[in-house]
């Protein structure tokens, strides 16, 4: 059984503040001390860590509060926290609304993944309720969490609601119980239920009746790929009067089938790690057909091809942007893996916005998991092999070509400033064993990468400028320039040279290349420097100033500058 643990921190200011994550760790004493330090800084009135652990084999988070301090800390039973929000429900028929099966199940997740049942099967299978009675502490556990969350917004105690509930509760199964002895619900193949759906369709309990004989007919379907060969069968016989009625019905079912974790697991298989499994998820998403031998998988796609179950598309997108969120690592032996999956997963969803998926969801989704990696831990478990500073530097740059948010960027350029002005870094640059146009040439692509990023601007000015500050150094220690005006006999060819490393990717913006250009203006200006490059290019005055002019150009000198400095 494979588990994953993390610490998420939260906090509240005031006693009628609500709890807000602030931090996610994977120490638990790292949690510990940053949630400390939130109330000694006065930073908050409350805080609590939370421990998290993911289960591989079900697809769950399993919850545990390990500390909570406060000036205004509340006295209240852990089941009672962040208790799902349920809508109050006042006779039988409400429990089948959409909003009800939606907070049952959340409020049953375990146990309907456990049991690989639907909200509807179980809402409409006399057994299925019979087992859930027996447990106990499940059904009553749950209906204490939906009386918790009524009576946080009412004034009515917490023991009435409940007893309400039960009653309720209690109605609506031994509805179904009586209905089942009577066989109210028929029993019908695959190619049944539209004449059946016909016949209900109108009626005031037609609803509740087509989806007892959907369940009865899913009963002994051997796991989540089988119920969705029979319910696809079902559909592609749906039409005329009963199809509208048996499309519903379906749809809802396949969204709760495509809500849950568990089945989603069943359905995709066993994958490398989490970054494929998503990737599948998407996939599937997309309609794009999978690998495998999976018919009920390979059946739905072609439906969301052709742009069909509209409740079950939706579904499948919130399941995807709530994976998305989560803080399990797509790749965690690699960062550099990550960020790709993060790339390729992210650059295919933008084929599904639309709809059922908003532009505005999957950017909050991708800088949400930016935001995760953008950490002391992650980057430097990223840096810890890189042999250089330089490789270093690159590295972080690879990371902000690959996150999304501006308050990311910003924070990573506080791990990329100690970098470049750290005693190693110059030291780095300034050994003298490797070559002073291959340090030049390196600095100058570092720079690249800074000035194409999407750094906020004045981090991104200065850390340029700190760039190009050391690679002046460098040139005045190397004597670059100076070397090269005294190699070369001629303006021309001292021209020709400095426009070579203007043009080369070898200089820094900033001073660097603008004392280069200075330098290939002055050569410019010398007494018979245009017949000098005319006869070194052998070619006439005419093509030997286009072919200068575009030269100039590259080297950042615009031809009006050129044209005025060149001397016949």
């Amino acid at each position: 059984m494979a588990r994953e643990i993390h610490y998420e921190i939260f906090a509240r200011q005031g006693s009628k503040g609500g709890w807000r994550m602030v931090e996610v760790r994977s120490e638990r004493d790292a949690a510990l001390e940053l949630a400390k330090e939130l109330m000694a800084d006065g930073r908050a009135t409350g805080v609590k860590v939370v421990k998290e652990t993911f289960n591989d084999d079900s697809g769950e988070y399993l919850t545990l509060k390990i500390f909570e301090d406060g000036h205004n800390q509340f006295k209240m039973a852990p089941a009672q926290e962040d208790v799902p929000h349920a809508l109050p429900c006042f006779k039988p028929d409400d429990l089948y609304s959409y909003h009800a099966r939606a907070t049952i199940t959340r409020l049953l997740a375990d146990y309907l993944a456990r049991n690989k049942l639907t909200v509807t099967e179980l809402c409409h299978r006399a057994d299925a309720l019979e087992k859930l009675e027996a447990t106990g502490t499940v059904l009553q556990h749950a209906i204490q969490r939906v009386a918790v969350a009524q009576a946080a917004s009412t004034t009515t105690p917490v023991q009435q609601i409940v007893k309400s509930l039960i009653e309720l509760t209690n109605a609506a199964m031994q509805r179904v119980y009586r209905d089942s002895r009577k066989g109210v619900f028929t029993r019908v193949e695959a190619d049944g239920f539209n004449a059946l759906a016909a016949k209900l369709s109108g009626t005031a309990d037609g609803a509740y009746l087509l989806n007892g004989a959907l369940a009865l007919y899913l009963r002994d379907a051997k796991g989540w790929d089988e119920k969705l060969v029979r319910l696809l069968a079902v559909l592609e016989r749906a039409d005329g009067a009963g199809g509208p009625m048996l499309l519903t019905a379906i749809d809802a079912i396949v969204a709760e089938i495509l809500s849950g974790s568990a089945a989603l697991h069943e359905l995709i298989g066993p994958r490398e790690n989490f970054g494929a499994q998503l990737a599948s998820l998407v996939e599937l998403f997309l309609g794009a057909e999978p690998k495998g031998e999976r018919a009920g998988l390979i059946a739905l796609t072609k439906h969301f091809a052709a742009d069909d179950l509209a409740e079950a598309r939706t579904a499948i997108a919130a399941r995807l942007m709530a994976e998305f969120k989560s803080v399990k690592r797509l790749a965690p032996a690699s960062l550099f893996e990550e960020f790709q999956t993060l790339r390729r997963i992210a650059d295919r969803l933008v084929r599904g916005i639309g709809k059922y998926l908003s532009h505005d969801d999957l950017v909050a989704a991708v800088t949400l998991r930016s935001k995760r990696l953008v950490t002391h831990e992650t980057l430097g478990e990223h840096l810890a092999d890189a042999a250089t500073a330089d490789e270093k530097l690159s590295r972080l740059m690879f990371v902000e070509e690959n996150i999304v948010g501006a308050e990311n960027k910003r924070k990573l350029a506080t791990f990329i400033m100690p970098l470049i002005t750290s005693p190693v870094f110059e030291s780095h640059f300034r050994n003298a064993k490797v070559p002073v146009l291959a340090r030049l040439k390196t600095l100058a692509a570092l720079q690249t990468r800074v000035r194409r990023s999407g750094l906020q601007e004045d981090q991104r000015r200065e850390i340029e400028m700190l760039l190009d500050k050391l690679a002046c150094d460098i040139e005045v220690r190397g004597n670059v320039l100076a070397t090269v005006l005294a190699h070369a006999p001629s303006p021309a060819e001292r021209a020709r040279a400095l426009l070579a490393l203007c043009t080369g990717e070898i200089l820094t913006e900033g001073k660097l290349a603008a004392k280069a250009r200075e330098l290939v203006l002055a050569q410019l200006a010398k007494p018979g420097f245009l017949a000098g490059y005319a006869a070194q290019s052998r070619q006439d005055a005419q093509t030997a100033v286009g072919e200068l002019v575009a030269l100039l150009g590259k080297a950042g000198i615009s031809a009006e500058t050129g044209l005025k400095s060149i001397a016949a």
